[in-house]
């Protein structure tokens, strides 16, 4: 199989054409997953086309809730939450070199794969920073600073509302990547996302390409500035999500 020519298909069912530099990018990035995996636990899919599928086409289905020519605007900041692997964040960056990232996770052995990865990608505005979301958040150089916040990380809509909405500027937004049915967590998010200074503005549902994955992506608009008492302390969001 011709990995290169493989990934550039797939992305392509979405939208997005690839330059060389670019597949050559995903490639690398993929060899440093696989290899830095057998040493730490990054990802349970470690199969080419599965990683291609499910972390690189998945991540770039933000581009389903916002239009990538924007993606590609001077100066656009985005922060990922509990980044993992760098999902989907880095694929994001290598997509839309423009954008001026920021990759926050809480285990710092993979701070290091991170800051491993835009290294070897030769990856221009992009920080790895280690440390809890509820803790940066209430930073001035983070707080509100940022015009976009995605996470793909594992919490419920509510919880997820609170680590993120704070990084979020007024006007901004906040992109959840969900799998299917998330009717009952979105309505049990509502008031706390009103509380945290946002609202839901659609919900966008799709399956990845050639496949029965469904996935949905939800969009909330910051339209208030967030409460200084948000985020609660370390654990709290998790452990008693606002409702």
């Amino acid at each position: 199989m011709d990995k290169g020519n493989y990934l550039r298909t797939e992305i392509e069912k979405i939208g997005i054409h690839l330059e060389d530099k670019q597949v050559q990018q995903f490639l690398v990035y993929y060899e440093l997953l696989t290899e830095w995996n057998k040493v730490m636990n990054l990802t349970a899919i470690t199969d080419f086309k599965e990683v291609v599928q499910k972390h690189f086409v998945d991540s770039l289905s933000l581009i389903k809730a916002v239009d990538g020519s924007f993606l590609q605007k001077k100066g656009i900041s985005m922060i990922d939450i509990g980044t993992g692997a760098g999902f989907p964040g880095i694929p994001l960056k290598i997509v839309f070199p423009n954008l001026k990232v920021t990759l926050l996770d809480s285990l710092n052995k993979r701070i290091k794969f991170l800051n491993e990865v835009t290294g070897k990608l030769e990856l221009r505005n992009i920080t790895a920073i280690h440390g809890r979301a509820e803790d940066f958040a209430k930073q001035k150089e983070y707080r509100e600073q940022f015009d976009l916040s995605v996470s793909r990380a594992v919490a419920n809509l509510a919880t997820l509302s609170e680590y993120s909405l704070p990084y979020v500027k007024k006007g901004g937004f906040f992109f959840s990547y969900k799998a299917e049915n998330i009717e009952e967590e979105i309505e049990l998010s509502e008031n706390a996302i009103k509380i945290l200074g946002g609202r839901i503005d659609e919900v966008i549902k799709f399956n990845l390409p050639d496949s029965d994955v469904k996935r949905a992506i939800v969009k909330i608009e910051k339209n208030n500035f967030t409460n200084k008492k948000y985020p609660r302390k370390a654990g709290i969001p998790s452990k008693e999500p606002l409702s």
